[in-house]
């Protein structure tokens, strides 16, 4: 069976992507790029979804350095690698071994490592959800099965500790036997799992995706949400999150949902009842459906800390409103899928 590991060292995470490949037959398979990768949503001032854009609509700038799009898709088309960053004549190959960081690769590799996406729920399952237990649940397995078929979902749940109840796979019975079979549980240390979840997400190459169900306050981490933020930022993973009412009224739930979701380039929606939370997951599908996916290389860049990403549109488009992350921070980290998944009493990442 062939498992896929990430080792990133010294270089940022969300940059330096050292994709590790093993077969039990034979040697390890490594990748190594140096890319950052961007999930863009544009709209109009009614919110209505723009298609059709062209790499050339958009700029991209890194502190304030202009930037040339590496690769570029749209919704669930199969991302392209721009012919002005590939050789010409360049037909798609396997991954090759022991690339060296920075060394480009391939229309196929690239390809490869930015397309699909990778759809983590994760599901409150603390006592805050006693009473809407049943219809949260509804809400998610619609969800999941609305998902394309070619995406990756895992389904994850939380009360006190994380409770990895479907890891990310194809296959949507298993996924949904997840979701049916949890169990409502204590108090909720959201922060602590969802950054556990990040670290998860962040193993995998391609578009990473967080969809939390959170039905109030967080009243057990140790983690402070904005350390959640950066990672996630930093790992290129973009969260949205489904609440309650009760979150909404809570004025630092409200406060920290809105912010971090933002910072990643997510959405947050706050449901009064089963019907406002089944529109909110119908219209996170929909998001996911109409992002553009941009890659670049970045140019050279003396800055070691936070990296801020701007990203525009050009001619005519400016009136069009853009969602993305914005920004990350270099950090250094070492992380091998060998290993068994982190352990949810040690949320804080290495």
């Amino acid at each position: 069976m062939l498992k896929i590991s990430l080792v990133c060292a010294a270089l940022l995470w969300s940059l330096s992507i050292r994709a590790v490949a093993q077969d039990t037959e034979g040697p390890h398979i490594r990748v190594a790029i140096d890319l950052v990768q961007l999930n863009v949503a544009v709209t109009d001032n009614k919110g209505h979804y723009i298609t059709g854009l062209r790499p050339q609509d958009f700029l991209v700038a890194e502190d304030g350095i202009t930037e040339q799009i590496a690769a570029f898709g749209e919704g669930n088309e199969s991302v392209r690698t721009l012919p002005n960053m590939v050789p010409p004549g360049s037909q798609p190959q396997p991954p090759v071994t022991a690339k060296e960081p920075g060394e480009r690769l391939t229309a196929g590799e690239l390809s490869s490592l930015v397309g699909g996406a990778s759809v983590f729920v994760l599901f409150d399952t603390s006592n805050y959800m006693y009473r809407g237990f049943v219809f949260a649940q509804d809400a998610i397995v619609d969800f999941v099965r609305s998902l394309d078929r070619a995406d990756r979902v895992a389904f994850y749940s939380y009360s006190r500790d994380l409770s990895r109840g479907s890891l990310l796979s194809v296959d949507r019975a298993q996924v949904l036997r997840g979701v049916r079979t949890t169990v409502a549980g204590d108090d909720a240390a959201l922060y602590n799992c969802l950054l556990l979840t990040v670290q998860d997400a962040a193993r995998f190459t391609g578009r990473k995706v967080i969809v939390v169900f959170s039905n109030g306050p967080d009243n057990a981490s140790v983690v402070p949400p904005e350390q959640v933020a950066e990672m996630a930022q930093s790992t290129g993973t973009t969260i949205y999150m489904v609440s309650t009412e009760q979150a909404h009224l809570e004025p630092i739930s409200n406060a920290v949902f809105q912010r971090m979701t933002a910072a990643t380039g997510g959405k947050v929606y706050f449901a009064k009842n089963w019907k406002d939370e089944q529109d909110a997951f119908s219209s996170i599908r929909d998001d996911l459906a109409h992002l553009y996916s941009l890659s670049y290389y970045p140019e050279p860049n003396p800055n070691r800390g936070w990296r801020s990403i701007r990203v525009k549109l050009t001619g005519n488009h400016g009136k069009y409103h853009i969602r993305t992350r914005d920004g990350y921070r270099l950090r250094s980290f070492e992380f091998s899928t060998e290993n068994a998944s982190p352990n949810p009493q040690q949320p804080t990442p290495r």
